[in-house]
């Protein structure tokens, strides 16, 4: 039974592009076994949540499982450490304890900003001589019919996905997209009504990404897509994490999982999500950037491939606690 006697709370500023930042948690049980979780980009209010309320609501209570925690004060970082904490007691891996059966996951690599349709498909050829058997482009009103036909054009027989990021409002210019054998279009806009409409003229599936279990409910209910971008983060709880996978198999979605940039922490959760039967699609976990990961193994994909950590409990990799100190920008412990 976990008991937690410490916590400790980590705001790392990351050494890549703008800088993010990552808030930590780890929890220290009474037999001195850790877990440790991560939220990427995180709302200011959570640092003030974990302060307030992390400490009265696990230090020194008794508990059987993470469910039994229902709302954990500071959101995905805290549920995670939980998770981590009682799968390494009882020492299974995490995707094994969510229900996941696989071994290893294909990997999609993003694309994005190039504007050159030379310079784009030396990008993707570059990805697929490094292994990668499935791509994502991003797209907007203007930057999509002719990157896409090139790619395809160039590699006939590549898996293509492309996220519209909400940007669209002419159904007719994504309907042109799908003759262009798409695995999924990501995100086309923002009203369920327009996902439907054009989920009734497209061959591909329509992949939505939400915030709760009761918005993908909603989507579901009005046929707005057939996949669904399975978020650990967004959903709040690794518990929402399972409630969401399972209402979309149960309505015959496919699945892709993605997982923020960070420090590998909350990547390897989403690994472990993506384990799950039913996440078929390729999973977002392939380039974090190494320079900021804390995790041993690193977090990412060889030859276009994620392989799920077995060998280890719990989250399955090693933290560098000197690292995660090291780029701490702000810290306190509990006890």
């Amino acid at each position: 039974m976990p008991r937690v006697r410490e916590i400790e709370v980590f705001r790392l500023v990351l050494p890549y592009a703008r800088r993010p930042e990552s808030i930590l948690v780890r929890l220290v049980d009474y037999g001195g076994m850790d877990g440790w979780g991560e939220v990427v980009d995180a709302d200011p209010k959570v640092w003030a949540a974990l302060e307030e309320g992390l400490a009265r609501a696990l230090i020194g209570v008794d508990w059987e499982h993470p469910d039994e925690l229902g709302v954990v004060p500071g959101g995905s970082a805290a549920d995670m450490a939980c998770w981590d904490l009682w799968t390494k007691m009882r020492g299974v891996p995490l995707s094994h304890a969510l229900g996941g059966n696989r071994t290893s996951l294909i990997a999609t690599a993003r694309i994005g900003g190039d504007r050159n349709l030379e310079s784009l498909v030396a990008r993707v050829n570059r990805l697929v001589c490094a292994g990668y058997a499935h791509v994502t482009l991003d797209v907007h009103p203007d930057w999509d019919i002719e990157p896409l036909r090139a790619v395809r054009h160039a590699y006939p027989a590549l898996g293509i996905g492309v996220d519209a990021r909400g940007v669209y409002t002419d159904i007719e210019a994504l309907e042109a997209l799908d003759a262009y054998n798409l695995s999924s279009i990501e995100r086309p806009f923002a009203s369920l009504a327009d996902h439907a409409d054009l989920q009734e003229r497209v061959a591909a599936p329509v992949l939505l990404d939400v915030s709760s279990v009761t918005e993908l409910d909603e989507a579901i209910t009005a046929s707005a897509g057939r996949a669904l971008l399975l978020r650990p983060a967004a959903l709040g709880s690794l518990r929402e994490v399972r409630r969401a996978h399972d209402h979309a198999v149960s309505a015959g979605w496919e699945i892709a999982c993605a997982g923020g940039q960070g420090t590998g922490l909350a990547r390897a959760a989403t690994v472990a999500a993506a384990s799950l039967p039913g996440c078929d699609l390729p999973c977002d976990v392939a380039e974090p950037p190494r320079s900021a990961q804390i995790v041993t193994p690193p977090v990412g994909a060889s030859g276009g491939v994620v392989a799920v950590p077995l060998t280890q409990s719990g989250l399955g990799h090693t933290i560098d606690e000197v690292r995660v100190r090291r780029l701490a920008k702000e810290s306190y412990t509990t006890r």
